[in-house]
């Protein structure tokens, strides 16, 4: 593998009703947050088609042949780890130890989420260790690295507002010099749907 090939994580909850956004559920019940998180999934493949990179899909739970994720455009696998963090740790060990040079993972929570922006973080790549895309609720839409970086991942709320300040202050620690990419919403609760439609 080419050490300057680049790589999108996509993490993906398998769409089962009563497990995925469940916060948007508790107002506008299971069936339609299903609905709304597949929609989001969807916009989330079809950006994912159009960026210059390979791509892995990281089901939660199991893989799902024939779904919309084509076996010809994506690799799947599935996330091992306690938490959040090592899972996606895990995740970007095993793509560095593969030979990728520029990693970026997202979920598909985003609509906000573009081509462009994906782009974007894989060129900062090229001058900087890190990638962070901000979102409002304080976490983060996308993390992008050009090494391993496993204290990313530890000593995290995750799913909390502090998720960018406490990462951001990890790459200080650190010593990394971090690219910004632009403030998004993800979809967690109405009012970021209405929101991300405007």
């Amino acid at each position: 593998m080419a050490p300057q090939h680049n790589l999108l994580l996509i993490f993906y909850r398998n769409p089962e009703l009563g497990k995925v956004k469940t916060r948007l559920a508790a107002t506008v019940g299971q069936a339609k947050a299903l609905d709304i998180y597949l929609k989001l999934a969807a916009h989330t493949q079809n950006i994912a088609l159009q960026t210059n990179a390979n791509r892995v899909v990281f089901y939660s739970h199991q893989i799902e042949e024939n779904d919309f994720w084509p076996d010809q455009y994506f690799k799947k696998e599935v996330q091992h780890g306690q938490d959040l963090g090592d899972r996606m740790n895990h995740a970007f060990e095993k793509a560095f130890a593969l030979g990728y040079g520029k990693i970026c993972i997202i979920g598909t929570d985003c609509l906000e989420l573009s081509k462009e922006v994906i782009e974007s973080a894989f060129i900062g790549l090229t001058h900087h260790d890190i990638v962070l895309g901000p979102a409002k609720d304080g976490g983060y839409y996308l993390l992008g690295m050009n090494k391993p970086n496993s204290m990313l991942f530890e000593n995290k709320r995750w799913s909390t507002h502090t998720v960018t300040h406490d990462t951001l202050l990890d790459t200080l620690k650190l010593k990394r010099s971090v690219k910004l990419l632009p403030l998004l919403s993800d979809v967690d609760v109405e009012e970021d749907l209405r929101a991300a439609l405007l």
